[in-house]
């Protein structure tokens, strides 16, 4: 269900709704941020809204004080990751349960999971149990969800992509385990945030990435497959506006994915300093560079970000095989550190990510999306987002974070 308000504006709009697993929805998918950035907060007001939310599964447990203390000063080691790593599906189960309550039946609530962490079977896997509607995966082909989610035939199942060609290898894989994918991300990476789906930095812009080529090749896949009507695309990676939404779904996407716009909400789950770093920067603030995760990534050119930068070469040179994480957390199934892959980041991803949900500008790692946010520097509320992409008006002072 739609709230009213929102389903007039939707009428009026020019748009159609995002039509997915039965469910009538706005066309408009909040994306999975980590760590702890999209929470239940987040994720359960924009499907109370008839979107859909995402929580982002990663090391959720910095959410919950009494899992941090049962995980804290576990020292490094196998032991200490089988309790953090328990403790973090906890956490994870705990936010379906409360961005349910949320959403109290409305919209439809999904779970992020990035194919390169080491417990990624163990997340969708609990995911699932919690009874979530749909489980997303990026950062990785996901070529064994189907086998993972074979128990639950009614979850939807939706793989983050950036070309026809990544579509149609797991359409083909997929298609011999007889479950098809419920609808396609189609992510640009010249213009997302985060990890991004290019193999190098040089590729961020290679044409095959723009909507223009990119959505009519998938639609092309899919109608091959026979699966083009009960497969929407959805169009993520620098979308701001109704006209955007407009010009994708005119090219032939169902809906959109937004990140950084949800990230400076007032419901977003994180500190009120992470969003203001966000709200305030700009893409002249932003860079490109190699994650601990062997992707480019994007991300706002803090004093962390640029001091590492600074050295990056230096450390990439000196990378090293290290027996185990020495950070605590082993959160990635590959890392540039641990793994001492020199063309990778040679940092902790965790612990620069988690500085920046609790809002620590000098220590933080911020990813963030191109193109000017919807409110400028504004901290807005999540109807006010939908209201404004839904071109209606939200002429609201600035509310507090």
């Amino acid at each position: 269900m739609i709230p009213s308000e929102l389903q007039a504006l939707l009428d009026h709009s020019g748009l159609a709704p995002l039509r997915l697993k039965g469910r009538s929805l706005l066309p408009i998918v909040q994306g999975g941020m980590g760590i702890g950035i999209s929470a239940h907060r987040l994720a359960g007001h924009v499907a109370a809204d008839g979107g859909v939310g995402t929580l982002s599964a990663v090391d959720l447990r910095r959410h919950h004080p009494d899992l941090m203390a049962r995980t804290r000063g576990l020292g490094i080691g196998p032991d200490a990751k089988a309790k953090i790593d328990a403790a973090n599906l906890e956490a994870l189960d705990r936010e379906i349960v409360a961005a349910r309550t949320i959403a109290a039946g409305h919209g439809l609530l999904a779970v992020n999971v990035m194919r390169a962490l080491s417990e990624y079977s163990a997340c969708i896997t609990r995911a699932l149990q919690s009874g979530i509607d749909a489980v997303v995966v990026g950062a990785g082909l996901p070529l064994d969800l189907p086998d993972l989610a074979a128990d639950h035939p009614h979850t939807a199942l939706i793989p983050i992509l950036s070309d026809a060609r990544g579509v149609q290898l797991v359409v083909r894989k997929w298609e011999r385990k007889r479950r098809m994918p419920d609808a396609i991300v189609l992510e640009h990476p010249g213009h997302a945030g985060g990890h991004l789906g290019a193999a190098r930095i040089d590729d961020l812009h290679d044409p095959r990435f723009d909507f223009e080529r990119s959505v009519p090749e998938t639609l092309a896949v899919l109608r091959a497959a026979g699966i083009e009507r009960d497969t929407p695309i959805i169009a993520a990676g620098g979308i701001r506006s109704l006209a955007d939404i407009r010009r994708l779904q005119s090219l032939g996407a169902a809906g959109v994915q937004l990140g950084t716009p949800f990230a400076v909400t007032t419901e977003c789950d994180a500190h009120p300093d992470f969003k203001r770093v966000l709200a305030e920067a700009t893409d002249d603030h932003m860079v490109e560079f190699t994650s601990v995760a062997g992707l480019p990534a994007r991300a706002v050119l803090t004093p962390w970000l640029k001091a590492y930068l600074k050295v990056e070469a230096r450390l990439q040179a000196a990378a090293r095989v290290k027996p185990r994480c020495t950070k605590v957390f082993d959160c990635l199934a590959q890392c540039g550190l641990r793994d001492g892959k020199p063309g990778w980041g040679q940092f902790c991803i965790d612990q620069q990510l988690a500085a920046a949900m609790r809002g620590d500008v000098e220590r933080g790692l911020f990813f963030s999306g191109r193109g000017a946010l919807p409110f400028g520097d504004q901290i807005r509320s999540v109807r006010e987002l939908l209201v404004r992409l839904l071109g209606g008006d939200a002429p609201a002072a600035c509310l507090p974070a």
